[in-house]
């Protein structure tokens, strides 16, 4: 009697929550059968025809192909830096305390603030990246950092440098709870630091590795702001147009509802798809 009533208590916020949830992935199943204006009303039922012309679409496959080489690159250069940052910083020194609060700095500004500093900082005639690696001999002319075949280096530049801090707070958290007495115990036995690192470290933050590499996997993969601001889908911006730039521009540029909301159900079978292979490979190594 007081499971039931307690249930029936919390019956409206399941209610709430589980309306919230899925009324948009639902709604947009539909629209995804639809060949539906953006903003016209009148609709036509096409079935799975949506779900054929994307996939036929040679412009989808370039910008898969492109979110795929976006997300792995900064995800892969964030752990490095992150992973790195936070064993350097959790090492005692004099102003660790300040450079620990400093480092979270890019994390804390907002996306369009980053973008247009960075644009300033890599613009080919006055920027100030081109003008210091002119001063130390390194270019000998401006590198347009915004051309086609610079900008997706650019982009996971501004990427890496907003994102990495996450990965570092996470790592610096773990690093302050394992036990000292692993490190004492390697260092009596003759353990070189390098030894310390893949024996006890590694190993202390598969957990969270394992959490931040799905985290930051899925949102890079979805990442919108960021590759928007810094080429707006269009002109050279053809050249980091990943999938959600793609779906939102099907919808809001060339009005096909339908479409868009076909690339977004696409999009989120292939991170589903990815995310159960990953969690395969985990349960598999850690023998679950």
């Amino acid at each position: 009697m007081r499971r039931s009533t307690g249930f029936l208590l919390l019956l409206p916020s399941l209610l709430v929550i589980g309306t919230l949830t899925l009324y948009p992935v639902v709604y947009n199943v539909w629209l995804s059968l639809l060949n539906k204006h953006a903003f016209l009303p009148g609709e036509k039922f096409v079935g799975l025809r949506n779900y054929e012309l994307v996939l036929k679409d040679p412009q989808f496959w370039m910008s898969f192909k492109l979110g795929v080489i976006y997300s792995l690159v900064t995800v892969v250069l964030q752990l490095v830096i992150g992973i790195g940052a936070a064993l350097l910083l959790h090492e005692s020194f004099p102003g660790r305390n300040f450079f620990r609060g400093a480092i979270l700095f890019p994390y804390l500004v907002p996306t369009i603030v980053g973008v247009l500093l960075w644009k300033w900082l890599l613009h080919d005639t006055y920027g100030l990246v081109n003008y210091t690696l002119q001063a130390l001999n390194l270019i000998k002319d401006p590198i347009g950092w915004f051309g086609q075949d610079t900008i997706m280096i650019s982009l996971i530049l501004v990427s890496v440098w907003q994102f990495f801090p996450f990965v570092f707070l996470t790592i610096l958290a773990r690093l302050q709870i394992i036990p000292p007495e692993l490190y004492e115990a390697a260092k009596v036995d003759g353990a070189s630091a390098l030894q310390r690192f893949f024996y006890i470290t590694l190993p202390q933050l598969k957990t969270v590795l394992f959490i931040i590499i799905l985290l930051r996997g899925i949102w890079m993969f979805t990442k919108f702001d960021t590759v928007w601001l810094m080429g707006g889908g269009e002109g050279v911006g053809l050249y980091i147009r990943t999938l959600p730039l793609y779906a939102y521009m099907k919808t809001f540029t060339y009005w096909q509802a339908g479409i868009g909301a076909t690339v977004a159900m696409v999009m989120l079978l292939i991170m589903a798809g990815a995310a159960a292979i990953y969690f395969k490979i985990y349960k598999v190594e850690e023998g679950i």
